[in-house]
């Protein structure tokens, strides 16, 4: 890596706020990756496979705004269904397939950045499909030989949101190693929270989650003049709703003895009620308004919650494009979601210097997390 560095700065809401005006020292996304599962299955073909015969669960596979999902599903018996899988078996294929594609988007983010694994000082890995100790990131600093004294950190159990709290962590520990790589990954093997039955809470997240992985790689270092135009890290803002602490949750599914998902019909009330104030918040002491953000980039955490989020702030269809095509095809990827629609903000060309963006991210809590970005010139990265 390159570019000239400066010292490192305290990283509390206050600071921020000064340092947003100062222009000192800043966090950045320097690159992103993804990968996802080989097998993929359009929306009339899991209704085959989960040979689901309600006509309330086929409306929710057929108007939910997915077209496709990559799933990693158990093989189908002679009767047509998948066989079914014990809690031991879920968490088997959760580590395998997570240390599997986890290490393919890392690839494919480095490869963006012309870097090698040995350049890796810090790995955030943020999962909640599955638990394992010692944790994903111990799996993969073995397998993709990471030095030993690269840091590490595992997140589990926050969900959808977690990605931008393992980024705002991550983005701390860059400003205390100004010119250091690290790299926060997201991984979910949604098809390792799955259960199969006829209800009516398995048919709503049986026809929403995907599997995916997406990794971002963070520095710091001083601005200069250069022509790679990457996000500078401005500000954070976060909002737990404790009266809505059950509406999101992963628990234990004593009828089918493994863990499963719910998902209160009411999510989009809760999330659109309170991103208003979040996003004010976020805003606050900056200068900017909303209309000011030239780029929003939020959760793909179902049709529902994205018009309520779109409702609530005033945005258009356009602005949450990425968003609702990484729905349609990928589904809800839970924590990784923003990560691949960052990406295809990104492959759009669209981006100019001086251009904000917002990432949003909801999830168990239940929890709002914000966070305010601006495009500027960065050092490259070798």
């Amino acid at each position: 890596m390159t570019g000239s560095l400066s010292t490192a700065a305290v990283y509390d809401e206050d600071q921020q706020v000064a340092s947003f005006a100062a222009g000192r020292l800043r966090a950045r996304i320097a690159g992103v990756g993804t990968a996802t599962p080989a097998t993929s299955y359009s929306q009339r073909e899991l209704l085959d496979v989960f040979d689901v015969k309600d006509r309330r669960i086929r409306s929710l596979f057929l108007s939910g705004g997915i077209d496709r999902r990559c799933l990693i599903l158990p093989p189908v018996l002679e009767n047509g269904r998948p066989q079914m899988e014990t809690q031991s078996e879920l968490l088997e294929k959760h580590r395998r397939n997570a240390i599997d594609i986890g290490g393919r988007a890392i690839r494919s983010c480095l490869d963006s950045l012309n870097a090698s694994f040995s350049d890796i000082s810090c790995l955030y890995c943020v999962t909640t499909t599955g638990f394992l100790s010692p944790g994903l990131s111990a799996y993969l600093c073995r397998d993709l030989g990471l030095a030993p004294d690269c840091v590490r950190l595992d997140v589990v159990g926050m969900g959808c949101n977690a990605g931008l709290n393992a980024l705002q962590a991550i983005s701390g520990w860059t400003l205390v190693n100004p010119g250091k790589l690290a790299i926060l990954l997201c991984v979910e093997i949604c098809s390792a929270g799955y259960v199969l039955d006829d209800t009516m809470r398995t048919g709503v997240v049986n026809s929403l989650f995907g599997d995916g992985a997406a990794a971002a790689a963070i520095t710091s270092a001083a601005e200069v003049d250069d022509a790679a135009l990457r996000p500078a890290i401005l500000k954070f803002r976060s909002r737990i709703i404790t009266d809505a602490i059950a509406a999101m949750r992963y628990d234990w599914d004593e009828s089918h003895g493994k863990f499963s998902f719910f998902l209160d019909p009411q999510i989009p009330y809760v999330v659109g009620a309170n991103i208003e104030g979040t996003i004010d918040g976020l805003l606050a002491g900056t200068g900017l308004r909303r209309s000011d953000v030239n780029h929003w980039l939020v959760h793909s955490g179902g049709k529902k919650v994205i018009d309520a989020i779109k409702i609530n702030l005033g945005l258009s269809s356009y602005d949450v494009r990425n968003t609702t095509s990484v729905l349609r095809d990928y589904g809800n990827l839970s924590s990784a979601s923003f990560l691949f629609s960052y990406q295809r903000l990104l492959r759009e060309g669209k981006i100019r210097q001086g251009d904000y963006g917002v990432m949003i991210t909801m999830g168990p809590g239940s929890t709002i997390e914000s966070v305010l970005l601006e495009w500027r010139l960065s050092p490259d990265l070798k």
